[in-house]
């Protein structure tokens, strides 16, 4: 796990600014650094290093191909290196290696079968900056789910890249402005989908695809090489035939491949147990094909209503894991909230990243790399609302459009509206397909809300243009609005940000492409079974651990906010972020329409999700003017 930034054709010291740049994600590659200047010094790369595999210097970057024609940076870890080693060695004639890094592997795989092929042979995460001497051409290369974070665009007349968005504001002039357009979606969903960042003129690369600029740098062109739409209507026009038990068989093998390859390190090795369904099975599976004791880690939290560290501490004797817990108290956790600002480079407001943060601190001080369950309420069923989902338009599905229209009106301009439970169902009315009902579910258009922002621009967003029915199975269509949005923009961010805050790497064994385009092949009645949602995962988890041990209400992973907000010195701080001279200062934001919802809280306890979207965003932003 590492760090990469770069540029072409800057203006300024372009010495002091790789080095300002590779200072600012010194938390991604505490252990060395490196940078490449080109012949014509029109395009410099820049590395942190994590030292995963091979610690020696043979692993080293920026790296050069054998034949010198290639230069990489890279943040990641290809899984099957080894097996592109031996092809390499068999088809093209490869003779030998420096070292025993992935890197070097993956370099002479661009040498010999060129970038498109040769990233599509390969199983992993990555951010990737590849830069041909010979064309003078630069390619950008992410990861098929989006792990790895990688950003992109324009400084000036400059072409500019990084992992994290920080490194690129911290240019000399920079001024790129707050791009305004996506605030209204980020106060809708807590979080800047992709392709968009919080600055104009800079984007995030979309999973799966490939960026290629070629001198003199100031045109671009992106290509896709994977595609999670096409892996689903793929494995959705191939649906699995097999039994439940075969395909429990099935998911097993993938999965236990997918952790022997992701166990590969040179460095220690453990896992995030939170007791639920996901994390317990990568757990349990690691523990099948480790020989020594696997290395888990919990945090619990005083407040009960939020603690299953006990759960894992019964599941982790059961499997014989060697076990670390760490308890948390209100106060530890109410510490973390001023570091977020900075620790994810633009506005973020999951709050499940104060426990994420805390998990990931403690596990660093046992190992370097952590496995995490990630991925699979997202591709097996497992969340509520997709029941949810189906459920509603299976009911109203057979009434026609129009009449389900004139109905939802009526009901959203009558006194019934002012009931959540008629309001709801007023605006579910008028869903033209089930996409439309899950849009409804998780975009939080809220009257106030949607005024939080003084500018009010329309921006595209994947959600709204999902087309209805593009997989025939409603739940299947909900899963993969998630995978194509939620999951890369929210759930991987959190997890990699925090984590490599504390310099810990983090991999995701259900993200694997041969799992995901399993699970892809799945019919919804092995997903969705009688127990509730992920019974495939479910059947693998009961052959290591006893269902009696999990059949329990899962807590989910979060804190407390609501209450912790009104505590005296969480609301000093929410109220300095919040003043009303600063807000008119600076100029993004209403400041009655953001009183008015605080007021609302905290003498009304009206509890909007966007009270924390709002101090996260004025957290960020006054941590950036500083």
């Amino acid at each position: 796990m590492c760090g990469i930034s770069g540029f072409c054709n800057f203006a300024g010291n372009s010495k002091e600014n790789i080095e300002r740049m590779k200072d600012r994600m010194l938390h991604r590659g505490p252990d060395a650094g490196g940078t490449y200047f080109s012949e014509e010094r029109d395009v410099v790369l820049g590395h942190r290093r994590l030292s995963i595999v091979d610690l020696s210097e043979n692993g080293s970057q920026p790296m050069v191909s054998h034949s010198g024609r290639f230069v990489i940076v890279f943040n990641g870890e290809i899984y099957n290196y080894k097996d592109v080693a031996r092809k390499l060695k068999r088809d093209k004639g490869v003779v030998d290696f420096r070292g025993t890094s992935d890197t070097e592997v993956l370099l002479e795989a661009f040498e010999c079968y060129g970038v498109k092929e040769a990233i599509s042979m390969c199983k992993g995460m990555f951010a990737i900056a590849l830069y041909d001497q010979v064309e003078r051409t630069l390619f950008l290369l992410r990861d098929r789910v989006g792990e790895k974070p990688l950003y992109y665009g324009m400084v000036g007349e400059s072409f500019v890249f990084a992992s994290e968005i920080g490194c690129i504001s911290a240019l000399d002039g920079f001024k790129n402005p707050i791009n305004r357009k996506v605030l209204d979606l980020y106060f809708q969903y807590g979080y800047i989908p992709a392709p968009y960042s919080i600055y104009e003129d800079l984007y995030k690369l979309e999973p799966g695809t490939i960026l290629k600029i070629k001198f003199p740098f100031n045109k671009w062109e992106v290509d896709t090489y994977w595609s999670m739409k096409e892996a689903a209507k793929k494995g959705q026009s191939n649906l699995f035939t097999g039994s439940r038990r075969e395909a429990a068989d099935e998911l097993e093998r993938l999965l236990k491949a997918s952790i022997a390859q992701q166990m590969v390190a040179d460095v220690p090795v453990g896992a995030f147990l939170s007791a639920g369904i996901d994390s317990s099975t990568i757990v349990a599976l690691m523990q099948s094909v480790h020989q020594g004791k696997v290395k888990s880690f919990t945090i619990g939290m005083e407040e009960k209503t939020y603690d299953e560290a006990i759960y894992a501490k019964e599941i982790a004797r059961h499997l014989g894991t060697e076990h670390t817990e760490l308890y948390i108290s209100e106060q530890d956790a109410i510490d973390v909230i001023p570091k977020l600002g900075t620790m994810f480079g633009e506005p973020f407001a999951d709050s499940s990243q104060i426990p994420t943060y805390l998990v990931s601190k403690m596990t660093r001080e046992h190992v370097t790399v952590s496995l995490s369950g990630d991925g699979g309420d997202e591709l097996f069923c497992g969340y509520h609302v997709y029941d949810s989902v189906d459920r509603i338009w299976n009911k109203m599905k057979s009434i026609p459009f129009f009449a389900r229209k004139a109905v939802s009106g009526m009901v959203l301009h009558s006194p019934l509206a002012a009931n959540p439970v008629y309001e709801a169902k007023g605006k579910y009315l008028a869903a033209k397909g089930p996409a439309d009902v899950y849009r409804m579910m998780n975009c939080i258009e809220q009257p106030l809300a949607m005024k939080i922002s003084l500018s009010h621009e329309k921006c595209p967003y994947k959600y709204s243009e999902y087309e209805e029915g593009f997989l025939k199975e409603v739940n299947h269509n909900v899963m993969l609005m998630d995978m194509l949005m939620y999951h890369p923009d929210d759930i991987l961010v959190k997890v990699d940000r925090t984590a490599m805050a504390v310099s810990l790497e983090t991999r995701v064994p259900m993200l694997d492409k041969d799992v995901v385009e399993f699970a892809w092949t799945l019919p919804i009645e092995l997903k969705r079974g009688t127990d509730g949602g992920k019974q495939v995962l479910r059947d693998v988890l009961y052959r290591y651990v006893p269902r009696e041990m999990m059949d329990r209400p899962k807590k989910g992973f979060s804190v407390p906010i609501k209450k912790w907000l009104k505590e005296p010195s969480l609301r000093q701080w929410a109220e300095s972020l919040i003043d009303r001279e600063l807000l008119r200062k600076q100029g993004l934001l209403d400041p009655e329409i953001v009183w008015q919802i605080w007021d609302d809280f905290v003498m009304r306890d009206i509890w909007r999700v966007q009270i924390w979207y709002i101090l996260m965003f004025q957290e960020w932003l006054c941590a950036e003017s500083k």
